[in-house]
């Protein structure tokens, strides 16, 4: 049998297991001779199997078809269908959500981690023959929460009328009265009547007060006082029929939300969705979506720590000529303010960080300092699955603001198959040879990415990447291994530049120390005509008779005269 419930205590265990970490080892700011256009680092992510995608299919539709079907409002409903791609189905969940936490500063998600428990009590408090959740009294307790006061006669039996409903005595099916103080955009002193005449535990909402009357069908038996004093016929108070309701109790006029249609109008209401609560925090997520005037690139690359540790390091790109600098004491200065939170695909909050980067430029530096772009990051340790990243950057000179918004997958890496890191393309890739702090260090090396990787012909491509698993030989006790970086035209197919990795440039650790070996090598690009190449590290493992071929793809554009 599937339920909400058990749909959301799986979607709750892979929360659990989530690190809720954000150790920082490395970030800064840097100025490099890179423009702010992008490029996919990674080649096409292989295919998912069928069977998989068949059984996201379904959780996706479950969740809005049973998990939310009680709060989703039509337009959003309307909105997911129209959604391709999983990547937007899981933006669109999270998005629902942060829509409605009460307070998004902390980590938890009240409202979500309430509605979850809801359905857990429901189906085991009005399970009867179907699920709890699907009952009257479910979809009631899990859209608008536990009642202010109940009145409950599970037994049913002799019932003393109250003078609204007409008086006199009869007897009753089993039946609850359920009150509710107020109801946003429903109204204020709601009372909600659940009847269960099959005696089967399933009760249903009613929608007049003589659907608990078990004697209403009876000739002559438990009749009203105006029925008994000849002023009402009993004959007609089982038709629901405006016109005749007043007639039935002509003795004692009828309460307000015991008028026909506007008991119609409440019972309408309450099958509504509840209105998002936080406009606030939805006008704010809508602004994210569509505003952004202040450009600027982000990649992502992963790095083993260990196997459920991975170092994963985002970089930022922005061009100075998008920034507002401003003259302090001859100085030219701009400020940005990062916010970084990183989630969940299902909205599970993971981590946050915020920085304050500066970028400075002497007077006579500045002209030549705004055509240039800098470069920001921070690495966290998160533990292998799928996340959300949501950058929100700020100019505090020009108040200008970009948003970026990504989605990736920290790769699980086995603890014996020969496996690499993130193939890096970088700017610059030199042995760290004194303390300059933080930022881009990798073990013994300063590596700072090209987020663009676009390059001109009179730099240098930097190569950096990790190898994990290499076997050693017995023999020399060290491992066996040949790496060679190949280049290739895009456009030609053909092989323009190959080059031996001997392990004596400074950078490449060929030593097998651990069984992890670093390959690094700056390749000049002064002989490559401007255009599209495909660079390639061909690894063979001679011990464990094992090839890898990791590529990316990086663009050679002509140096400025």
């Amino acid at each position: 049998m599937t339920m909400p419930y058990m749909h959301s205590a799986c979607i709750t265990r892979l929360w659990r297991a989530a690190w809720h970490a954000s150790l920082a080892l490395g970030f800064g700011i840097a100025t490099v001779l890179t423009p702010a256009l992008g490029y996919a680092q990674d080649d096409a992510q292989p295919k998912k199997k069928k069977p998989r995608k068949i059984e996201l299919d379904k959780i996706y539709q479950r969740w809005v078809n049973e998990d939310v079907d009680y709060i989703i409002t039509p337009e959003e409903r309307a909105a997911f269908k129209k959604l391709q791609t999983d990547e937007e189905r899981e933006e669109f969940i999270e998005q629902f959500w942060l829509r409605r936490d009460p307070d998004p500063d902390t980590p938890e998600n009240e409202y979500r981690e309430e509605y979850y428990r809801r359905i857990a009590y429901a189906n085991e408090k009005f399970t009867s023959g179907i699920p709890g959740w699907k009952t009257d009294r479910g979809r009631i307790y899990i859209t608008w929460g536990p009642p202010d006061s109940v009145e409950s006669r599970p037994a049913g039996g002799p019932y003393e009328r109250p003078i609204y409903e007409g008086g006199g005595t009869t007897s009753t099916y089993p039946f609850e009265t359920w009150f509710y103080r107020y109801l946003e955009g429903v109204g204020s002193g709601i009372e909600i009547e659940f009847v269960d005449p099959t005696g089967s535990g399933e009760y249903r909402i009613a929608r007049n007060a003589d659907e608990k009357d078990a004697l209403l069908f009876v000739p002559n038996a438990g009749l009203t006082l105006a029925e008994q004093l000849g002023l009402a016929s009993k004959v007609d108070r089982p038709f629901f029929s405006p016109g005749n309701r007043n007639g039935n109790n002509p003795l004692y006029p009828m309460r307000t939300q015991d008028m026909p249609f506007e008991r119609l109008a409440i019972l309408t209401n309450l099958q509504r969705a509840p209105s998002v609560r936080y406009r606030q925090l939805a006008e704010r997520v809508d602004q994210q979506v569509e505003f952004d005037v202040l450009p600027f690139d982000v990649r992502t690359d992963f790095l083993r720590a260990g196997e459920s540790a991975i170092v994963t390091t985002f970089t930022l790109m922005f061009n100075n000529g998008d920034l507002g600098f401003k003259d302090e004491g001859g100085i030219q200065k701009a400020q940005l303010n990062i916010y970084a939170r990183v989630s969940a695909l299902t909205g599970k909050r993971v981590g946050i960080f915020e920085e304050a980067p500066i970028i400075t430029y002497q007077q006579s530096q500045f002209e030549v300092g705004r055509k240039l772009s800098s470069v920001y990051q921070k690495s966290l340790i998160l533990p292998p699955g799928n996340y959300k990243i949501d950058f929100v950057v700020r100019d505090v000179t020009s108040g200008h603001t970009g948003i970026v918004r990504q989605g990736f997958e920290v790769p699980r890496y086995s603890p014996e198959a020969l496996s690499t890191s993130s193939l890096i393309l970088a700017d610059l890739v030199e042995p760290v040879t004194r303390v300059s702090g933080s930022q881009f260090i990798i073990g013994a090396n300063k590596v700072r990415p090209s987020v663009t990787q676009r390059f001109k012909q009179s730099q240098s491509l930097g190569v950096y990447m990790q190898v994990y698993n290499v076997q050693i030989d017995q023999a020399s006790l060290r491992p066996a291994i040949e790496v060679d970086y190949v280049i290739t035209n895009t456009k030609t197919g053909q092989e323009v530049k190959r080059i031996r990795e001997d392990g004596k440039n400074g950078i490449s650790d060929l030593s097998g120390y651990g069984q992890q070996i670093v390959l690094g090598r700056l390749i000049p690009l002064a002989e490559l005509e401007p255009g599209s190449y495909e660079v390639t590290v061909v690894i063979t493992d001679k011990v464990a008779r094992r090839t890898l071929s990791p590529k990316t793809f990086f663009t050679v554009e002509p140096s400025r005269s």
